[in-house]
């Protein structure tokens, strides 16, 4: 009788021993979960990735800067209507430079409708090897009138936005002066891109 009873206690302590050792097997949902959790960290780690380079890769092309900003109002049947004037000023300081006008009811509309009409209206300048200008000129935008003179190692001399064009064209060792009584900040930086267009001829 004792060797029964110990006989049928060892089979019931191996089965309680394999029944341990049997895994319960995943529902089919549980499967395709684990499998598409790593492929997901996997795709967001790379796009991360991706994102960080684009940023370091993204440089201006060209210097940008705003030389006059202004709320118009159009007065319209219903009531006033409020937008924004934007005047920049875009250039390389390699020669390249421009003059735009924006006009939109947001102010970061306006600056991209700047950016577009500079790029549109950009010159290149004509300059020597010290990144001066051949030979003294002079121009007329509407009422506003200014020269541009060479000087060599003085360095750039140039007031209001004479200055932001000759800065961002690359230009130095120039003196500037406005001859006349205009104070429109566009007009005296559309007369400087006349007065190196001049340099090309």
């Amino acid at each position: 009788m004792i060797d029964e009873k110990t006989t049928t206690n060892e089979t019931t302590t191996a089965t309680v021993e394999k029944t341990e050792e049997v895994k319960t097997p995943a529902t089919p949902r549980e499967g395709a979960a684990r499998e598409a959790a790593p492929r997901g960290r996997q795709r967001r780690s790379s796009g991360g990735r991706r994102e960080r380079g684009e940023r370091h890769d993204r440089t201006p092309e060209f210097a940008q800067k705003i030389i006059g900003i202004r709320r118009v109002t159009r007065v319209m049947a219903g009531g006033r209507r409020f937008s924004f004037s934007v005047a920049m000023v875009i250039g390389d300081k390699k020669g390249r430079v421009g003059v735009g006008v924006g006009k939109a009811g947001d102010t970061a509309l306006a600056i991209e409708k700047a950016i577009r009409d500079a790029k549109k209206r950009m010159i290149t300048v004509l300059r020597t090897k010290t990144n001066s200008i051949p030979h003294n000129v002079e121009s007329k935008y509407g009422s506003t009138v200014i020269e541009i003179r060479p000087a060599q190692g003085r360095g750039l001399v140039a007031g209001a936005s004479v200055r932001t064009v000759l800065e961002l064209s690359g230009v130095t060792d120039v003196t500037a002066k406005i001859l006349s009584r205009s104070k429109n900040k566009t007009n005296i930086a559309r007369a400087a891109i006349v007065a190196l267009k001049k340099l090309e001829r």
